[in-house]
């Protein structure tokens, strides 16, 4: 779910702006997983903005604050949201501690970087969710050292199906500032695609793994 609709306009229309989000379905880019994509999202773009990123940590905090009144601190998923994660951190005035994919190998071999308490109350902030599957990692290692996960807020979402079968699986609820219809929304009105894409970057949401497979 989004926060509200006039944060995910504006969030749809500053990540068009800077260019973290490119729609190409007539030069798709490939992801890790193989599947051919028609938009790339990258939203550590927008630290290189102050406005933007100001904007975005306002926002996720705004919804932080609103949705899970009780957040005792915030953690960033590894390496993609740290930065927006101690930004949200900053704006609410909470401890911050981030997520790493698996164990580090040597060293003290931490997976969760800080100092959180046992059964401390946690939000995770994440930059991108696509199927979940990296994100809902960081939320099981936090459950794991006896955290209590709240939630999960996150700049954008694709909006998979899978995805939201995975969070759902996972007891974890889920907000976004914008998500994919959103971005569609406001780049067919200021002229960045046509309704002819429009189909096209629908078609994909639909069915990625398959789209333009041949």
């Amino acid at each position: 779910m989004i926060w509200n609709s006039q944060a995910a306009a504006q969030t749809a229309a500053y990540l068009l702006q800077i260019k973290a989000i490119k729609l190409q379905p007539q030069a798709p880019f490939t992801w890790a997983s193989g599947w051919k994509s028609p938009i790339y999202c990258d939203n550590r773009i927008s630290l290189g903005f102050p406005e933007v990123r100001n904007f975005l940590a306002q926002n996720l905090a705004a919804g932080i604050k609103a949705r899970y009144s009780e957040v005792e601190a915030i953690a960033g998923v590894a390496t993609g949201a740290i930065a927006i994660g101690i930004l949200v951190a900053q704006e609410l005035n909470l401890p911050f501690v981030y997520v790493r994919p698996e164990p580090k190998k040597h060293g003290r071999q931490n997976q969760i970087e800080g100092s959180p308490n046992k059964a401390q109350k946690i939000v995770v902030v994440e930059d991108l969710i696509s199927t979940g599957g990296s994100s809902l990692k960081a939320v099981e290692a936090l459950r794991k050292d006896s955290l209590e996960v709240l939630g999960m807020a996150a700049i954008f979402t694709y909006g998979f199906a899978l995805s939201a079968s995975n969070f759902k699986a996972a007891q974890c609820e889920l907000f976004t500032l914008c998500d994919y219809e959103h971005l569609l929304e406001k780049a067919l009105a200021d002229g960045t695609i046509s309704k002819e894409i429009l189909k096209d970057l629908q078609e994909w949401r639909t069915n990625p793994a398959q789209w333009k497979q041949q």
